[in-house]
């Protein structure tokens, strides 16, 4: 009899994909996500809201992590981060 253990799976990892999901009524422009990123990943958007406030919004080519630091330090809970749609998990 062997004591060799084997592994479930044999597949490899697969590295999620994160987006940011802004409410952009939610948010009065204080910038805070934008300035505190880690990865820098979000910019102000050209669009105003019905405030007058100019919403983050992930920069193209960007790669969002999920930390969801940004979600943590908005005071207004106008932004958060999840997985892609589609993205199979």
């Amino acid at each position: 009899m062997s004591t060799w253990r084997k592994p479930l799976t044999k597949a490899e990892p697969v590295a999620r994909r994160w987006c940011v999901h802004v409410l952009p009524e939610r948010c009065k422009g204080c910038s805070f996500c934008i300035e505190f990123c880690p990865r820098k990943a979000l910019e102000s958007s050209s669009q105003l809201n019905s405030k007058g406030y100019r919403p983050p919004r992930l920069i193209e080519g960007a790669t969002c992590v999920g930390c969801n630091f940004c979600a943590m330090i908005c005071p207004d809970f106008a932004i958060y981060s999840g997985p892609e749609v589609g993205d199979g998990k």
